[in-house]
């Protein structure tokens, strides 16, 4: 295992649709494990492919306070979405920066294993909030896309101008 790098704000690979996972093979597996440890070691409670710049619809996710509760979603999609909360969220690809975010309370997903087996299932809280952020991630929307115009403008002009002077 090995540990991926991260993109970052203004990085155009953020900003592409990934595509459908259709091999479920070992490169698969090698490739959720890589970003599982990236995801720890980040810290991070998410990541999804297209933020270490791999085109395919893959997520990792772990919310528990021990850090011993991966998810690893393939294909993942929102199939209903119920009531809404407001969230102030973060991301390993835009660092330092947060905003409160309102997202759907509960949801339910449907996804694909490793194995390419259908799993469906219901979440809420921050589970529900985090799995919104990365599909979120696979659509090539980021989370300041929810915030505010203002607000979004002045984001987008400190982390260029952030970019520029670190190039």
């Amino acid at each position: 295992m090995s540990l991926i790098p991260i993109h970052t704000y203004p990085d155009k690979c953020l900003r592409k649709k990934a595509q459908t996972v259709t091999a479920f093979d070992d490169a698969l597996a090698s490739l959720t494990q890589n970003m599982a440890e990236t995801m720890y070691a980040a810290p991070g409670i998410g990541l999804a492919a297209p933020q270490v710049n791999i085109d395919q619809r893959v997520v990792v996710i772990d919310v528990s306070e021990d850090k011993n509760d991966l998810k690893v979603l393939i294909n993942p999609e929102i199939v209903h979405k119920e009531g809404a909360q407001d969230y102030e969220e973060g991301c390993l690809s835009i660092p330092g920066v947060f905003g409160v975010v309102e997202r759907a309370a509960q949801i339910e997903v449907k996804a694909q294993d490793l194995s390419g087996n259908a799993v469906e299932f219901q979440a809420d809280g921050l589970l529900a909030i985090c799995i919104q952020h990365e599909i979120d991630h696979l659509n090539g929307v980021l989370f300041i896309d929810h915030l505010s115009k203002l607000k979004r403008d002045r984001i987008k002009k400190r982390l260029k101008k952030e970019a520029r002077q670190s190039a």
